[in-house]
């Protein structure tokens, strides 16, 4: 069994970052934008780096879901 390191289990309920994850059953880019900004102030001396690793993922989540939208909007009109 894998251990989860400290930075992903929460300080008061020892809640884990993936089991959010999973209980809300977030996308791929969404899931792992919360577990960079869960992890973001234990991680490294600033969280800087895990919050743009964040931002750059719900960025890649709005693009998809453009594409998604642009998608369906075009089959309406044909």
């Amino acid at each position: 069994m894998n251990k989860t390191p400290k930075y992903y289990i929460g300080q008061v309920y020892g809640y884990k970052a993936f089991d959010i994850c999973e209980d809300f059953k977030l996308s791929y880019n969404c899931a792992t934008a919360l577990t960079y900004i869960l992890r973001s102030d234990n991680k490294h001396t600033t969280p800087n780096e895990c919050l743009q690793k964040a931002i750059d993922h719900l960025n890649n989540e709005l693009k998809i879901l453009n594409k998604c939208q642009t998608a369906q909007n075009m089959e309406v009109k044909d």
